[in-house]
């Protein structure tokens, strides 16, 4: 009946890392052999046994959510039958929705520590199955309340005093009303879900437990095993030879699965299509906005912003080949840092403190949530055999949240801990200040903390180092805008063009979103680029294209957080105290309503404007560190 916290927060960087080993009483990454769960210190791993103490006490509150289902099932027709009726039915719903989140969270969870382990891929099937189950028993109360009227429910609000928290609740259903279908096709479409969700599984499956990457050789000529966790490192390399050939090995595992690939993600948008019909949406672009109440302008205009400012990400590429010494430039030559990096492995207990004091000027009371998530079991720290992939913060209403990380030791991983505890925190100030009905915020402001904690982090560190070091730290926020911004607004635009292509009645075949991936990366990152035949696949490896019309939101979010840093380092107190009102808001009123009360329009296009014009000046500045 209304959104819950069953799908993770994402990261830009998803493939962020190479394994670790035991080394001492800490742990450093290195080129080896995958390890064992087993073999990673407790420490380092996150406690899910503060969701469940054991696997039968998951089972139970299973049961017990299956028995709640079917009390809930039977209040349909029945809620305004009395005064206090609704207020009963939403405290129950409630609670079956927050034991539920816990069942979910921690199957899921548990499957992710290792994606081969076929029982509790089992558990987390099973668990969907419960929440798809639990979403078509209760698909009578979007109808039920919509057919009570406006009228109705401001007289129920008005004689029951408890009903009114769930104002807001109310309105947004309401606003919703020409988009809700009768009782009995609710329920099944709320049936179909489980369905829904073939391609995405079999995706993930595919990509982190069947496909098997070529071993290749390291800058010092050492055989290692290839792998999506791996990748970000070796195209790190000095040596263009093992970069080009992790890239090589890399897209060409994808480029033999194409057919399959483009088989997924054509019924993965065929979907999107049918649900945005079946509830009478002009696009399934529309479809996906209406959920954060986001008009299609201001999804449009984040890639009229980015277009209007190519030349700038041109420009940057020009400087990068022109740093390298290179004839060509190719795609596999934009992760190599243009400035001297920092040697050595960044221990993991450092790069905490790092985080910890870049996030200072958030205040006491952030700084003490953050680190009570340091210390408390929060977070799963390095790669193991099977292990998902990339980087995320989730958990559910009840718990505190969890981070599964793969770190490896680079600063970019620093980074994604500041991103991931970013959305941690969010969580953590959302739920101890908002009832259950608003505690989970809207995707729309999802990466919003997570890049503001990012841009603060960068901030601090830029002012604490020499100017060899500066020009790294530069190089890096110049690839984070790429990466944030430019690629995650091209990748939007792909999404935009794929689903328009369907619901023109178009095929997509791999030979059609090859190509559209092709004619994209020349636009956007232009003429002294040289076009990789190779990655014209990489379309195939993006997770979040199961999840459509979500990235965009990373160039939304980095443009608002970049507004909301530069405000809280200024130290004007009032911004920061905005700051964390933001942090508390939840759901509680709509998403672009939340950002204007905390200072910031994200209707106008004056914030990715403003974002892309602080990546100028960096280039700028990068440029005459590097004295180009």
């Amino acid at each position: 009946m209304r959104a819950k916290n069953f799908s993770s927060s994402g990261c830009p960087f998803a493939d962020i890392g190479a394994r670790p080993v035991a080394d001492g009483d800490g742990m450093a990454p290195s080129r080896g052999a995958v390890p064992a769960r087993c073999d990673i210190p407790e420490k380092y791993l996150w406690d899910l046994h503060a969701i469940f103490p054991s696997e039968e006490a998951w089972e139970a509150s299973f049961k017990a959510v299956e028995e709640a289902t079917g009390e809930l099932a039977r209040w349909q027709g029945r809620l305004f039958e009395s005064s206090d009726s609704p207020l009963r039915f939403l405290r129950s719903e409630e609670e079956t929705s927050e034991r539920l989140g816990k069942v979910y969270a921690y199957a899921v969870m548990k499957s992710h520590e290792d994606t081969a382990d076929a029982h509790f891929q089992g558990l987390a099937d099973r668990a969907g199955t419960l929440a798809s189950s639990y979403s078509a028993a209760l698909s009578f109360v979007r109808p039920e309340i919509l057919a009570a009227g406006e009228e109705r429910i401001a007289e129920a609000v008005k004689g029951c005093p408890g009903l009114a928290p769930y104002r807001h609740f109310f309105d947004d259903l309401l606003r919703s009303r020409d988009h809700v279908l009768p009782p009995e096709q609710e329920e099944l479409l709320a049936r179909s879900a489980e369905v829904a969700r073939t391609a995405e599984n079999a995706f993930s499956l595919l990509t982190n437990a069947d496909m098997v990457f070529p071993a290749v050789l390291d800058e010092e000529g050492r055989e290692t095993e290839l792998s999506e966790e791996r990748y970000y490192l070796l195209s790190r390399s000095k040596d263009r030879r093992g970069r080009r050939d992790a890239f090589t090995g890399l897209f060409e595992t994808y480029g033999r699965f194409k057919n399959t690939m483009g088989a997924l993600y054509s019924g993965s948008v065929k979907s999107d299509i049918f649900y945005a019909r079946a509830r009478k949406y002009p696009s399934s672009l529309e479809a996906s906005l209406e959920g954060d109440n986001i008009p299609p302008s201001v999804y449009d205009g984040a890639i009229d912003a980015v277009h209007g400012n190519l030349d700038a990400l041109h420009d940057y590429m020009a400087l990068r080949k022109d740093v390298l010494g290179l004839d060509e430039l190719h795609m596999y030559d934009l992760n190599v840092p243009l400035a001297r990096e920092p040697e050595g492995v960044i221990p993991y207990e450092d790069a905490v403190e790092t985080v910890i004091r870049g996030l200072v000027p958030l205040g006491p009371e952030y700084g003490e949530a953050l680190r009570q998530g340091f210390r408390s079991g929060w977070i799963d720290v390095y790669e193991t055999k099977g292990k998902r992939k990339g980087a995320y913060s989730w958990g559910s209403y009840g718990t505190h949240p969890y981070v599964l990380l793969n770190y490896n030791g680079t600063l970019r991983d620093v980074f994604t801990i500041a991103h991931e505890m970013g959305h941690s925190l969010h969580t953590w100030f959302s739920h101890r200040t908002q009832p259950q009905v608003y505690a989970d915020y809207t995707i729309f402001l999802a990466e919003v903390a997570s890049t503001t904690n990012e841009s603060l982090l960068l901030e601090d560190l830029l002012t604490r180092v020499p100017d060899d070091e500066k020009a790294y730290l530069l190089n890096y926020s110049l690839d984070q805008v790429r990466t944030t911004v430019y690629r995650q607004v091209m990748f939007a635009e792909f999404e935009r063009t794929t689903h328009a292509l369907a619901e023109g009645g178009n095929p997509l075949t791999s030979e059609v979103l090859n190509g559209l991936w092709h004619d994209m990366n020349i636009q956007y990152y232009g003429p002294d680029m040289t076009p990789d035949d190779a990655l014209d696949v990489e379309w195939a490896r993006i997770p979040h294209f199961y999840s459509a019309f979500y990235v965009y939101k990373y160039a939304t979010g980095y443009s608002a957080a970049e507004s909301f840093a530069r405000r809280i380092l200024s130290g004007d107190e009032e911004a920061r105290q905005r700051y964390l009102k933001f942090l508390s808001r939840g759901s509680s009123a709509y998403s672009l309503d939340i950002l204007r009360e905390a200072g910031v329009d994200m209707a106008t296009p004056v914030p990715v404007e403003t974002a892309l014009g602080t990546f100028r000046e960096r280039l700028a500045l990068l440029r005459k560190l590097l004295k180009r």
